[in-house]
């Protein structure tokens, strides 16, 4: 459930990030392709991180990235509203997977492994 649901949330957020850099470009006074550039990386990174959730650490780069995420603010003001609406998500997704996997486990009857959560 916790892949399905950090995949959901990224696959998304790579195309908004997308379109928001576009829109930053036509907008700002910044240079173009830097923040196509920018864009592009980040949107990227999503999908890259998207592939990798089978891994317990891509969940931490996962995290790390929606910090960059709400940080690209700076550039595209409406990320400010945006980025943290994906890292609440993300954020609260991670927590409601936990709860119902250990849920599940419990029901099934089955204890978790020492020192895991």
């Amino acid at each position: 459930m916790r892949r399905s649901l950090a995949a959901i949330v990224l696959t998304f957020e790579a195309f908004v990030v997308f379109f928001a850099m576009l829109v930053a470009a036509n907008l700002s006074d910044l240079p173009t392709g830097p923040v196509v550039a920018t864009g592009l990386a980040l949107a990227a990174a999503c999908l890259v991180v998207t592939g990798l959730l089978r891994h317990r650490w891509a969940y931490g780069l996962g995290s790390l990235l929606q910090v960059a995420i709400v940080a690209t603010g700076f550039v595209v003001p409406a990320m400010w509203l945006l980025g943290p609406v994906f890292a609440a998500m993300w954020f609260g997704f991670m927590v409601l997977s936990t709860r119902v996997e250990r849920a599940a486990r419990a029901s099934a009857g089955v204890e978790p492994a020492a020192g895991a959560r």
